[in-house]
């Protein structure tokens, strides 16, 4: 029953998509997100769905889409560069098969996150894109809710909706992105227009910030704590009453305390002594062999170089460890081909400085141009733009949950994260689109202290 559901409802979007060739853009994210291709158990999982949209999605948008508005976007030239990069590296990987695998996913989310922004031409396309990524990263967060709800959690042990560490579906990536995108879940709560907002889209938009927040606890990831705690100290800037805000906060964190699970805050407490814990302890070394590595491969050693680390490493005494439960005084053990678990030495290991320069460029540009658009719309008296800094925030924050988690999660090249991107490039080109063509100016003062226009003098449009 499952997979005719999943049929039923692909086919039924894209249906759709071949009267309005913007859905099929939306399929492809909601494809690319859920993976509903790896949820089948048969009908779906032996056909290249995801590559099938794809190609229908920007074959739709050459043919079909109008593109007299188009604008283009330093940041998409700078994903152009690193998407070249990435190739060159890849064909001179130190491991070229493994490289090669995930070359095969990394291009397509390049070329997905240039492509994207080209299409968010309107207000209503930009809703849609972000309904459909908090719908789809949603279903994952609720059904993760619910199983925690339920008493389901566990280190390594909570199903979300596929058994198998892939996209969103390992656990500290997932927590990472459901904190990222709680800031969106409440924009839309207030400027949505697909949904008007009323009582019955607050109550979904709560119910999913609270599944988000349940994700830390059930994956018992403590970058999802970190990520949270975060959050809550960026929120502080845009909250109108801030001591009472932190007041209940900490009221909500204490009251929380009691029903957490105890492998929960046993493992949270591994936060303060990273060499008592071996999982925190692996990462540090690795990332000092990153960093020898860096040194004599400058340009990097392409994907999946960490392949040939090899790690020692001397774990303090402690009370708690999930591998080794009684094994409590020091010990020396070595490690191979441990992962990065970290975005940054990830970039830094397999692109090299070139690549570590271009992808933190890309991130930091756009949290300058998401601070510019809030500046320059916080004040605005005009009703249609009302909408356009809360929005910026809302990215703003979510973008700065995602490097915060990416300090310990290898999320360098995350689909969905590039989604935010185009999604930011998107909103720029969008505000500076209506400025040039209606030669916006800002409208901040009281409509008594706006000039009046002379009858005969037409409007601005």
């Amino acid at each position: 029953m499952r997979d005719i559901a999943f049929v039923a409802f692909l086919f039924a979007f894209i249906g759709v998509g071949f009267r309005k060739p913007f859905l099929f853009i939306l399929a492809y994210c909601y494809i690319d997100i859920v993976a509903p291709q790896r949820l089948s158990y048969f009908l779906i999982n032996s056909i290249p769905i995801s590559l099938i949209v794809f190609a229908l999605a920007i074959l739709g948008w050459l043919t079909v889409d109008d593109k007299r508005d188009t604008r283009w976007s330093g940041r998409q030239t700078l994903m152009v560069l690193l998407l070249i990069y990435c190739g060159i590296t890849t064909m001179q990987a130190d491991f070229p098969v493994q490289a090669q695998v995930k070359w095969d996913w990394v291009w397509k989310a390049l070329v997905w996150a240039i492509f994207l922004p080209l299409t968010l031409r309107t207000k209503l396309r930009i809703e849609s894109l972000i309904l459909i990524m908090l719908l789809s990263a949603g279903s994952i967060a609720i059904a993760g809710g619910i199983k925690t709800a339920a008493g389901g959690s566990g280190y390594g042990s909570l199903q979300l909706l596929l058994n198998e560490n892939y996209g969103l579906y390992e656990g500290s990536i997932m927590s990472t992105v459901g904190i990222a995108i709680i800031p969106l879940i409440l924009w839309y709560r207030r400027h949505g227009t697909i949904f008007p907002p009323d009582w019955r889209v607050s109550l979904f938009c709560f119910a999913l910030c609270f599944a988000c927040m349940l994700l830390p606890v059930g994956t018992e990831a403590r970058t999802g704590l970190v990520c949270l705690v975060v959050l809550a100290v960026l929120s502080l800037r845009s909250v109108k009453h801030r001591f009472l805000y932190m007041a209940g906060a900490g009221l909500l964190a204490l009251a929380a305390i009691p029903f957490l699970p105890q492998s929960f805050t046993e493992r949270m407490e591994t936060i303060e002594g990273y060499k008592a814990d071996q999982s925190a302890s692996t990462r540090v070394a690795v990332w000092k062999w990153t960093w020898d590595y860096a040194k004599e491969n400058p340009f990097g050693g392409g994907f999946d170089a960490y392949i040939q680390n090899h790690v020692r490493v001397v774990k303090a005494a402690t009370d708690y460890d999930p591998d080794n439960p009684q094994d409590v005084g020091p010990s020396v053990y070595e490690e191979k081909s441990r992962a990065y678990h970290s975005s940054y030495f990830e970039m830094l290991g397999e692109q090299g400085y070139p690549g570590l320069a271009m992808w933190l460029a890309l991130q930091f540009i756009g949290l300058l141009q998401l601070e510019r658009l809030r500046s320059r719309y916080l004040k605005t008296r005009r009703a249609e733009e009302q909408w356009i800094a809360p929005l910026a925030v809302a990215l703003q924050q979510g973008h700065i949950v995602y490097l915060i988690g990416s300090l310990f999660v290898g999320i360098a090249f995350q689909p969905f994260i590039y989604m935010m991107l185009a999604l930011e490039i998107g909103l720029t080109t969008y505000c500076r689109r209506r400025e040039q063509e209606a030669g916006w100016r800002p409208l901040t003062a009281r409509p008594a202290q706006v000039p009046p226009r002379h009858p005969t003098v037409p409007a601005i449009p």
